[in-house]
């Protein structure tokens, strides 16, 4: 199984930025926490971060030319309000479970509402890193349940 986890904008300052929300665990820290159990999982794991948009979607649109299992997704603030990356997920034929480290739900009310949930099979919130690791489960899930 090969899957891409793709972070949005901001989450390269992880660490540093609003350590009481977002923990004190770096981007590369919790990337390497995510590649252990994928290889315990027996998963092939890429990472892709970007803080532009565009180049969000282009490597949601690359997963499904690279014919990859699934994606997670977080896609940051760009969840209350990016029409073009829901667009994207809808528009490839690649499971996407949507993730957040923050409850988004118990935090400001503009933080909500996600305009990206709707296009992935599922989203994940308020576990820290650990939502990534679920989210794998959840992929191979399908992959399995797809595949009987």
């Amino acid at each position: 199984m090969k899957i891409v986890i793709i972070n949005g904008p901001n989450l390269n300052f992880l660490g540093t930025r609003e350590p009481e929300i977002y923990g004190r665990q770096t981007l590369k820290e919790i990337e390497s926490k995510i590649q252990k159990y994928a290889e315990q999982q027996k998963v092939v794991c890429t990472f892709f971060q970007s803080n532009s948009e565009g180049e969000l979607i282009d490597r949601i649109q690359q997963a499904h030319i690279d014919k990859l299992d699934g994606i997670v997704l977080n896609p940051a603030a760009y969840t209350h309000y990016s029409y073009a990356i829901h667009d994207a997920v809808k528009s490839v034929d690649v499971p996407t479970v949507e993730v957040h480290l923050s409850a988004i739900h118990a935090r400001e009310s503009f933080r909500k509402d996600s305009v990206v949930a709707p296009a992935c099979i599922g989203q994940i919130s308020g576990f820290g890193a650990t939502g990534y690791l679920l989210a794998i489960q959840a992929l191979k899930e399908v992959k399995n349940k797809g595949e009987n």
